[in-house]
């Protein structure tokens, strides 16, 4: 894709380097994940790297979007500041927190006290040596011949250059070149695996692209030192969530610019785990999972958090694996243990955190003791922290007692010795597997405990195609019942359906408009059934299943029900707005019952962090009252948008 050669950095540079290193390293994605055996060997390192670039580059989109057609476009600081925003907040593993911080690193100098409206060649220079230098000082135990390497070769190669930003760019990219092919004389795990280091790889594409965007000539990779590329994991390397041709067309390139709201774990083996910022189950824990499919209405219950405080997914206490086989009870520090030498913690923990910076350093002290590949990045009161400890529970504890942590991933290793670098064999697909997109931490790990892989969905955040297909390929089965769960994903899931079913897997979609008509499907899949047969059975419960939500009315708007005030407490039936009222509580029963009148056996409540904590007794009470004949079910479901989803079957 040819572009205009621009000697300055501009806002315009920023967004077309940005889509640039997207396209790149959705091409590179594959390549990159087969190479990654360093700190962990886990195959995910080139996906983590292109879900961060899709969420910086989604915040620079944003910002052009907020401009008027015919109006002035961002200034720099604008775009720049969006770029490493949109990073920080989606930043994916190891690799994508560092390059967060790289982009954070760049901004502090390209956004500057004075507010330019471009940067030339030198201003370039010194935002690759502060990005160089706030990365390196992001990692706890920073280790030679990894990215941190590479990063540092660029701005110094960078800083004997002179000219424009484009031949800057051109030397800084050279100089990480050659800092890549270095690599596995620095660390002998690439060295005995015969590959470099993965996330050096990553950047390398990344700064290429920087080229491409100022030169508006695309670079040439050529082999690295003669080391070859060979994937870990033999033909289970998960391919790119967006090729070239399909990040040129509709829907796809939409669906490439949008946030992934939620990590795209790479490797369908792992076992994932959501975690609430508190612990404990909380009000509504009474039962655990979703009612037996075939019992009719039945048991009420949340589905009851483990003693950790770990969500519900199936990964445990942490501190049962004890992975980490050091003689010293925990593994090396640094980026990582050695991945052929020890073994390693059990989990990945990933969170934002809102916390000021004296706490911040305090939890970088506890952190360091409990695991390693500890990197923290952020500042002005937000930050990243991607830790790997054998006890998930307490890393979260940590965050929770630094500030506020929130968007917590937890990833288990799993049991094919991911540290060690060995080569896993092949798993057998499994005939049939559940793929839910859900609106909160809460039903995610509701829908996981009932056998579902989900993609949470923030709100505001919506997942891109390439996230769901993503999670169709973890779910690792031949046949796949998709469950978007919200009217507006139709097409986004259809899309991914789509490219799915190119890929040999059999997709059926069934459009639930509601998390409560997922739960009413799943209650009713039984696996060891005709595919054609299940889907039947789950699109008619789903079917079956009236749902509404509770909101507050963000601004004045004209509705179905009349014209709403910013603050109005609004009740939606079947997506319309059916009831404006004042009170939380009043107007959820008035919809309630409204939905009641034509009848029901069973009334789900999935209650919001930000409901009042009564609302669930209220309405269950209402319930035993005036319907006699009607079960109520009640879980939590975090933050999930609305205050209250309620689901009628």
């Amino acid at each position: 894709m040819a572009q205009v050669p621009q000697t300055f950095f501009d806002a315009l540079a920023v967004r077309t380097w940005c889509g640039l290193a997207l396209r790149s390293l959705g091409r590179a994605r594959e390549e990159i994940d087969a190479i990654n055996v360093y700190p962990v060997a886990d195959g995910d390192t080139g996906t983590n790297l292109y879900l961060t670039l899709e969420s910086a580059a989604t915040a620079v989109e944003a910002v052009f979007a907020g401009y008027e057609t015919g109006r002035a476009e961002p200034s720099l600081a604008d775009a720049v500041r969006a770029m490493a925003h949109g990073a920080l907040i989606g930043a994916r593993g190891n690799s994508g927190t560092i390059l967060a911080q790289l982009l954070r690193g760049m901004a502090q100098v390209l956004a500057g006290p004075d507010d330019a409206a471009r940067i030339d060649g030198p201003g370039l220079r010194l935002a690759l040596r502060r990005a160089a230098d706030s990365a390196r000082q992001a990692v706890a135990h920073p280790v030679e011949g990894t990215v941190l390497t590479v990063a540092s070769a660029a701005a110094e190669a960078a800083e004997g250059a002179e000219g424009d930003c484009g031949t800057v760019a051109r030397a800084a990219y050279e100089g990480a070149r050659a800092a890549l092919a270095a690599t596995p004389g620095q660390l002998a795990v690439l060295e005995r695996a015969g590959v470099v280091d993965a996330g050096g790889r990553g950047l390398v594409t990344v700064l290429g692209a920087l080229v491409e965007a100022f030169t508006g000539e695309a670079v040439r990779e050529a082999p690295y030192g003669g080391h070859a590329v060979r994937a870990p994991y033999g033909e289970e390397a998960v391919r790119a969530p967006y090729g070239e041709d399909m990040f040129r067309e509709a829907p796809y390139r939409e669906a490439a610019l949008r946030d992934a709201s939620q990590a795209a774990e790479a490797d369908s083996g792992d076992v994932h785990a959501r975690v609430e910022s508190r612990s404990g189950a909380g009000p509504y824990a009474s039962g655990t999972g979703l009612r037996a499919s075939g019992g009719g209405p039945g048991a009420s219950g949340a589905g009851r958090e483990s003693d950790a405080g770990l969500g519900a997914s199936g990964a445990g206490r942490a501190s049962d694996a004890g992975l980490c086989a050091s003689d010293s009870g925990r593994c090396e520090p640094g980026l990582g243990a050695d991945a052929a030498g020890t073994g390693g913690p059990a989990f990945e923990v990933i969170y934002l955190l809102e916390a000021d910076d004296a706490a911040v350093a305090r939890l970088r002290t506890r952190l360091d003791a409990l695991g390693d590949s500890l990197v923290v990045v952020g500042g002005d009161g937000l930050w990243n922290v991607h830790v790997h400890v054998d006890d998930a529970g307490a890393a979260v504890e940590a965050g929770v007692e630094a500030g506020r942590p929130y968007r917590i991933r937890i990833t288990h290793f799993g049991l094919g010795d991911a540290h060690t670098g060995r080569e896993r064999p092949p798993r057998e697909r499994a005939q049939r597997a559940v793929v839910a997109v859900v609106p909160g931490e809460g039903l995610a790990g509701l829908y996981t405990e009932a056998g579902a892989t989900t993609v949470l969905a923030r709100p505001g955040e919506p997942p891109a195609s390439g996230e769901l297909v993503q999670a169709v390929r973890r779910a690792h089965a031949r046949e796949v019942v998709l469950l978007p769960n919200d009217a507006e994903l139709r097409h986004t899931a259809a899309a991914a359906a789509e490219q799915a079913r190119t890929e040999g897997i059999r997709v059926a979609l069934i459009p639930t408009r509601s998390a409560v008509q997922g739960i009413a499907a799943l209650a009713v899949h039984e696996p060891g059934r005709r595919f054609d047969e299940d889907v039947v059975q789950m699109t008619s419960a789903a079917g079956a299943t009236r749902y509404a939500e509770v909101v507050v009315a963000e601004h004045q708007s004209w509705t179905t029900a009349g014209i709403c005030q910013a603050g109005d407490v609004l009740g939606l039936i079947d997506g319309d707005v059916a009831v404006i009222g004042a009170d939380v509580t009043a107007t959820a029963r008035i919809v309630l019952d409204r939905m009641l009148q034509a009848g029901g056996e069973l009334v789900t409540l999935v209650v919001g962090d930000e409901a009042p904590e009564t609302v669930a007794a209220h309405l269950e009470a209402r319930v035993r009252e005036s319907y006699l004949a009607v079960d109520t079910a009640v879980y939590r479901g975090g933050r999930q948008g609305a205050l209250l989803l309620i689901g009628v079957e």
